[in-house]
């Protein structure tokens, strides 16, 4: 047990305690942020603008620029998703779960392209690269720039790209020392799978409320 206690928290041990206790702040309200998105809640919002403004800091400190970049754009894509899920579709329901259309598809794929050829020039410029470990992140970031665009505009294959998107960075952040964060994208991945049959039974139900 003290292997196992000492092999998640020893990364910790030199780390400044306001990124300690900052990341676990941000991982709370990921984890609100996820729970809220699930739901259909509105709150999924301004819980996930905390969790990654913080994250934002937290990953420009220790140099994972492709990830500082991606909570850069969720923090973004959080205000327009705020916009389109308090859209009404007449007086009384608000924007409903749909699938990707054709066009949107295109979108996802050109979105992913772009992404990984900006992630993988920004880490050229600032001569970043650093073995698996930065392309793995590349790849990563493509994954959530989709995933995050989907969800802003309440697609259903949104939570497809959450749970490979997840699923990379369990052993990614460890290998990295986020523990904390490892931990929170593990249970992002369980709850990815919850939100999406959540999501696919109310496909094309628009709610009364976004408050729930």
């Amino acid at each position: 047990m003290n292997h196992i206690f000492n092999l998640l928290f020893e990364p910790y041990l030199e780390v400044p305690v306001h990124l300690v206790v900052l990341e676990a702040i941000a991982v709370i309200f990921g984890f609100l942020s996820v729970i809220y998105s699930k739901r259909e809640n509105i709150l999924v919002y301004p819980t996930g603008i905390i969790s990654t403004a913080i994250f934002v800091y937290i990953l420009w400190y220790w140099g994972l620029l492709g990830d500082m970049l991606i909570n850069g754009y969720y923090f973004v894509m959080s205000i327009y998703g705020w916009y389109v899920w308090t859209r009404k579709v007449d007086p009384d329901h608000f924007t409903p779960v749909t699938v990707t259309s054709p066009k949107e598809q295109l979108w996802s794929v050109f979105l992913f392209v772009a992404t990984m050829g900006l992630v993988s020039l920004v880490y050229e410029l600032f001569d970043k690269w650093d073995g698996w470990v930065s392309y793995v992140d590349v790849v990563t970031t493509a994954v959530f720039f989709v995933g995050m665009w989907l969800m802003a505009r309440k697609k259903l294959e949104n939570w497809i790209y959450w749970i490979i998107g997840d699923l990379i960075s369990v052993p990614l952040y460890l290998y990295k020392g986020l523990t904390l964060t490892s931990i929170q994208y593990f249970i992002f991945t369980i709850i990815a799978v919850y939100g999406y049959l959540a999501w696919r039974q109310n496909l094309n139900k628009s709610p009364e409320t976004l408050l729930r």
